[in-house]
């Protein structure tokens, strides 16, 4: 169906009703039948009013029931895009980001956001096992795939165990090489916690998103040889970017 110029959106989209599931199976249908390709581009807004003859919010609901599906993401003053494949994330696996991501066959990226001496809150220090007030690190990151950005990771790190730390280039260097080979620190234990979320404000603007859009939440603490917790990540994820994957055997 042709576009419509924006006089005749306005006169047309008053006069139509259509069910939100309904307009959802005919947006799943464009989707098949069209030739986009993951991190492509939607038409705007007011080209699918017109196209499906409906309204801006019913619309607006049925492309957030299949954000909420991840299908299609949606990046501030840019629109609607395509759901790129998922990233298989195996929590056992312990990779570093750019080599998880390199070992599927797509490209990492690492943009550090800041690095600074700030005091542990109750919950850093609670997980570190250290005391309140006590200087830690805090380092927090943009993490891209195929240049979109999917990640936004905070990072605290026990000042006493990584002294020196931030004078490295941290959006280059793997933090678990700098642990390895800088340190003499292995991560030998690592204890994760999982939960659906949506994106609070620092985190949506740093992956361009919607404040509320839904997330992945990985909370990460790692331990080293000698049983220490040396850093803790809090990691959220666009939830259509990654598949957590566990794979363990029974206990008998």
């Amino acid at each position: 169906m042709p576009l419509s110029s924006p006089d005749a959106i306005s006169q047309h989209v008053d006069t139509v009703a259509i069910p939100v599931a309904g307009l959802r199976h005919k947006l799943l249908s464009y989707l098949e039948e069209t030739d986009l390709m993951g991190g492509q581009r939607l038409p705007s807004e007011r080209q699918m009013m017109v196209r499906f003859s409906t309204t801006r919010v019913t619309l607006r609901d049925a492309l957030l029931q299949l954000e909420a599906e991840g299908c299609i993401y949606r990046e501030n003053r840019r629109g609607w895009f395509v759901s790129p494949s998922r990233l298989r994330y195996d929590l056992l696996a312990c990779l570093p980001f750019r080599e998880m991501v390199e070992s599927q066959q797509r490209k990492a990226q690492t943009d550090l956001l800041t690095a600074a001496e700030v005091p542990a809150d109750t919950v850093i220090a609670r997980r570190l096992g250290i005391e309140e007030g006590c200087a830690v690190y805090r380092i927090t990151r943009i993490r891209r795939i195929d240049d979109r950005r999917v990640l936004h990771v905070c990072h605290h790190l026990r000042r006493d165990c990584f002294p020196g730390i931030l004078e490295f280039d941290l959006a280059v260097h793997s933090l678990t090489d700098l642990y390895r080979n800088e340190y003499a620190i292995r991560v030998t234990r690592v204890s994760f916690e999982l939960a659906s979320t949506v994106l609070g404000n620092e985190a949506a603007e740093a992956l361009n998103a919607a404040q509320g859009s839904p997330a992945q939440r990985v909370t990460r603490i790692n331990f080293d040889q000698n049983g220490r917790a040396v850093d803790c990540d809090d990691e959220h994820w666009r939830h259509d970017a990654i598949e957590l994957t566990l794979s363990a055997a029974p206990q008998r």
